[in-house]
């Protein structure tokens, strides 16, 4: 055993790499740190909005450092306490590094729905995002200032001497920030006004705030399920030789519109779907900028402007309304998750199959959500609607999204640090990802037609959201809506009807084509596939449904005149 005299040279060499700091100045130089190394994107988009050095007002440009570390010092202040100062800081720092990180590296903000869209990435994703780069930022940002803050101690006080110490330097803190708001009104007011992004950038005060309104939501009192369309039911069919109607509605993932070649992308990105005689709707707007948001609202009848995200898990939706008026329901998933849309009726998860050909390396390309779908057909004998949900175009790994075989254009951007690639391998690997995505949903048209004989089919493909490729500094997606740019809220959409599924449901196919250039949205989406379906209830609202003004007038008859005579 160590003797006593080696305990105490032990102790002693400990001793000299300690530093005597209190615990609120170990709090400011902690503010301090985040201040100058875990906002660099903070600081370049207010030197940006106050126009720099033109901004004609020095003392306000002096003021913002100031005012910034007072208010970080006022949070770090009251979220850490006595012994648990050091705790907490450190774990502020790690947190704050990795948030910065994201920030400078893709351009996003952080706020309580990009959160939620990072609690709710699958482990596969997550690793999409691991890099060296990653790690070597987390070291220099994180990690050394958490093991020179290990190197400070607090001397030993009296708990209600700390507890005054703590609260007039909050309070000098407090005096800071209302001097200075006050003498400046004007132009903090203005820089506010003008970029409210500012604050959704300035770490950690964005953490927390996204935190808390996540958790506030996480925790509301649960609701009871609102039931939808009560009253669903099919409208006869009028004819005896009418077959059954098969709709499959592919859910897109992170595909922009202004990428697909059908909308007039100078680039092939849908050699197959532009033989296949579809319909491509070129001015379409997402519900939301990232999954967790767009997907439950596609399937809602309430649309954007009334979309609240409590209500994924306590709304039913247009697959409840189907299944109730006794439509077969099939979701199958190469995704994330369906986020509520498919709870209550038949789900597949197909990530995670084996199927050589498509699956590899913890992920499965799209077509195999094609696989074994045959089978599910052969079995059915009534109306269905069948959701496929892709994996598609997510990012950052583009290049990981479409087998060898669709890398039509090269180089590609290998990696996911994208603004480490240029803008051209990102592009490159992207519209590579859609050039298999026409092929996914050209397969499908195939099926549909090789299932002709039983169904009258239908294919409607709509992306979730777009995606930024490095346009203005900004990639991937996920920015709150009211900021976010055109290229991740204009979204593809495209339409195939077989012939029989065109006379059968009477829609005149040159009025659907006159619809290309029309303004449409996800808020479209939960109608039209009812009228589609020839689904009556009450919540259907006829003005959204895309089909319902190219019925011809014999169809509009019939369905009036059928509606009575509903199919249980």
């Amino acid at each position: 055993m160590p003797s006593t005299s080696q305990i105490r040279n032990d102790r002693t060499a400990v001793a000299a790499w300690t530093l005597s700091v209190s615990h609120p100045l170990m709090t400011l130089l902690v503010a301090l740190w985040l201040l100058l190394f875990a906002n660099l994107p903070f600081w370049r988009t207010v030197w940006q909005g106050v126009e720099g050095w033109d901004n004609g007002n020095p003392l306000f440009l002096l003021s913002l450092p100031l005012f910034a570390l007072c208010w970080l010092y006022l949070l770090l202040s009251l979220l850490a306490w006595g012994r648990l100062t050091k705790p907490v800081l450190g774990a502020v720092l790690l947190v704050s590094a990795a948030a910065s990180y994201f920030m400078h590296s893709y351009g996003i903000v952080i706020d309580y729905s990009m959160l939620t869209n990072v609690l709710q990435t699958d482990s596969g994703e997550a690793m999409e995002l691991f890099s060296g780069r990653l790690v070597g930022w987390l070291l220099a940002v994180g990690v050394l200032p958490v093991l020179l803050l290990s190197r400070l101690q607090a001397p030993r006080r009296r708990w209600s001497r700390e507890l005054r110490v703590k609260l007039v330097s909050m309070l000098l803190a407090l005096a800071c920030l209302v001097g200075i708001a006050m003498s400046q009104y004007q132009s903090y007011a203005s820089l506010l006004r003008n970029h409210r992004e500012v604050r959704l950038l300035l770490t950690p005060s964005n953490l927390l705030a996204a935190v808390h309104g996540y958790v506030r939501r996480e925790l509301r009192a649960p609701q009871a399920l609102q039931v939808i369309g009560g009253d669903a039911h099919r409208i006869a069919h009028v004819g005896a030789a009418i077959k059954p109607r098969l709709t499959i509605l592919l859910v897109g993932e992170t595909a922009r519109a202004a990428n697909f070649s059908l909308n007039g992308y100078a680039r092939q990105t849908n050699p197959q779907l532009a033989k296949a005689g579809v319909i491509s709707f070129s001015h379409v707007s997402s519900c939301g900028t990232a999954t967790a948001v767009s997907v439950p609202c596609m399937f809602l009848e309430v649309g954007h402007d009334h979309y609240d995200e409590s209500m994924a898990r306590n709304r039913e939706g247009l697959l409840d309304v189907l299944q109730r008026a006794g439509v077969k329901v099939l979701w199958r998933d190469n995704n994330s998750g369906c986020k509520g849309a498919c709870d209550r009726v038949p789900s597949e998860d197909v990530s995670h199959l084996n199927v050589a050909a498509l699956c590899g390396d913890g992920e499965c390309h799209d077509e195999v959500l094609l696989s074994g779908l045959q089978d599910y057909l052969d079995r059915l004998t009534d109306d269905a609607v069948v959701v496929l949900h892709m994996k598609g175009s997510h990012g950052p790994a583009y290049f990981k999204r479409y087998p060898a075989a669709f890398a039509r254009f090269a180089p590609v951007c290998r990696s996911s640090e994208l603004d480490q690639c240029s803008t051209e391998a990102i592009v490159n690997a992207y519209d590579n990802s859609l050039v298999y995505t026409d092929h996914v949903l050209a397969q499908t048209v195939e099926l549909l037609k090789r299932n002709g004989q039983r169904f009258d089919t239908a294919m409607l493909y709509v992306s979730d959201h777009g995606e930024s490729l490095g346009e203005g500094g900004i990639y991937l997606h996920g920015l709150p809506y009211a900021m976010a740019p055109e290229e991740q809220t204009h979204i593809p959409m495209l339409l195939w009807l077989s012939p029989g599924m065109e006379r059968h449901a009477n829609l005149q196919a040159h009025c659907l084509e006159g619809l290309e250039d029309r303004a449409l949205s996800h808020d479209n989406l939960f109608h039209s596939v009812l009228g589609l379906m020839a689904v009556q209830t009450a919540v259907y609202q006829p003005e959204r449904d895309l089909f319902r003004q190219c019925l011809a007038p014999r169809q509009a008859f019939e369905g009036r005149a059928g509606a009575s005579g509903a199919i249980n």
